[in-house]
């Protein structure tokens, strides 16, 4: 599938052991990110005998499954956030593909 014909993989279940297998799918680079992420808010949920930390996890990881599972759509964001941390224009500009250094972007949605 194409970012045209949806997304590579549906969302999952928002659980630690859904989200392992779809960035398993769809980024198997970030496992050891996950994992470690994973590991510490584990430790800190312990340490702090609260769920935040796991809350925290669980929606991290899903915002980024959300986005990765859009190949295209992933690509754009990536590129807007190299324009804002290099501060080569402004952010609207660059959404909009209005600034003189950047031709316009057919495809400004994210």
């Amino acid at each position: 599938m194409n970012d045209r014909d949806g997304p590579l993989i549906p969302m999952p279940e928002l659980t630690p052991d859904a989200l392992q297998a779809a960035v398993a799918r769809i980024a198997p680079g970030r496992l050891p990110a996950l994992t470690q992420h994973f590991f510490e808010a584990t430790t800190n949920a312990q340490h702090t005998q609260t769920l935040a930390p796991l809350h925290a996890f669980v929606h991290s990881w899903a915002v980024f499954i959300a986005t990765e599972r859009h190949p295209r759509r992933a690509a754009r964001l990536r590129e807007l956030e190299r324009i804002v941390a290099a501060g080569d224009q402004e952010p609207a500009e660059a959404q909009a593909g209005t600034a003189a250094s950047t031709a316009p972007h057919p495809d400004v949605t994210l």
